[in-house]
């Protein structure tokens, strides 16, 4: 599918994403706007799903958030959840403006982290007709408490309080590895991260293997069951059976919370990358997002 390469403003930033177009067809049309994982860029597993949803007939977007890839903004590499928000609904802003786009069929895909944020944009956007969460993280800071265990949570806390204040001491943005296969420190630490995004599998010219340390407190803050009652608009949820970084308890728990109309998938996947851009899941999980699309646009 053709993929032209745009430009649009967010909060006086130039974010730069790349539109896959469909095979023209009865125009307008619906349109999806893909938001991913931590650290990832628009060549990777938004880009991806992309692609997918194109050849299904949808124009899809997959754009680099402020501070991340071809996109403007610093600190570089900083996850910022407020701003990430706001870029969303500038995106959908461009998208509601093309010419080819039907406004009233316009749907946000969230993966991984991007789950969060596309639940956060459709709870206060009636734009937004439609959302599909894909091995979605479900964040929520009691949650991650009580995996960290209190003792080390509190230790980590204080530990960005310090890195905090030596960037106002300093003026220098203190940066850690975005993967890292031994562990923390690490914005995505272990084995099954680094197991994409630092080998070819996810290697892409954008992007970099570091993040803000700081962008670390932003992920583990963030609280989706504050936002999960609030969608009225149609969702849908696709998670692996196998998923051990967001088990699928936590989507089966997430679904419950969602008060409109909604749908709920479990793949037999081994882990959570196997939704990134392995096709044995992928494509069953865009087939659904696309049916669910059609019957909710």
């Amino acid at each position: 599918m053709p993929i032209e390469k745009i430009e649009f403003d967010s909060d006086g930033y130039r974010l730069v994403g790349d539109l896959h177009l469909p095979v023209p067809g009865t125009e307008p049309r619906g349109a999806v706007m893909l938001t991913g994982p931590f650290s990832g860029v628009k060549d990777q597993v938004v880009g991806y799903y992309a692609a997918r949803f194109a050849e299904r007939g949808y124009l899809a977007l997959a754009f680099d958030h402020r501070n991340w890839g071809d996109s403007e903004g610093t600190p570089r590499q900083h996850e910022d959840a407020t701003a990430k928000v706001a870029d969303l609904r500038s995106a959908v802003g461009f998208l509601a403006g093309r010419p080819e786009v039907d406004g009233e069929k316009i749907a946000v895909c969230g993966v991984c982290l991007g789950g969060i944020y596309s639940v956060q944009l459709a709870a206060f956007d009636p734009r937004v007709k439609a959302v599909a969460l894909i091995a979605a993280a479900y964040n929520n800071p009691t949650l991650i408490r009580e995996r960290f265990g209190a003792d080390n949570f509190t230790a980590l806390m204080g530990q960005f309080a310090q890195i905090a204040q030596q960037q106002v001491d300093t003026g220098e943005v203190a940066y850690w590895p975005a993967v890292n296969p031994e562990g923390m420190p690490a914005g995505n630490p272990g084995p099954e991260p680094f197991a994409y995004y630092g080998t070819e599998r996810g290697a892409r010219p954008g992007w970099e293997n570091r993040c803000t340390a700081l962008s670390v407190l932003q992920e583990l803050t963030l609280d989706v069951d504050a936002y999960l009652p609030l969608v009225t608009a149609p969702l849908l949820i696709v998670h692996g059976r196998g998923d051990q970084a967001v088990p699928a308890a936590d989507a089966e728990a997430a679904f419950v919370k969602v008060s409109g109309p909604k749908e709920l998938l479990v793949l037999d996947t081994s882990n959570h990358i196997d939704l990134y851009d392995d096709d044995t899941y992928v494509l069953p999980a865009v087939d659904r997002a696309v049916s669910f699309f059609d019957g909710s646009l």
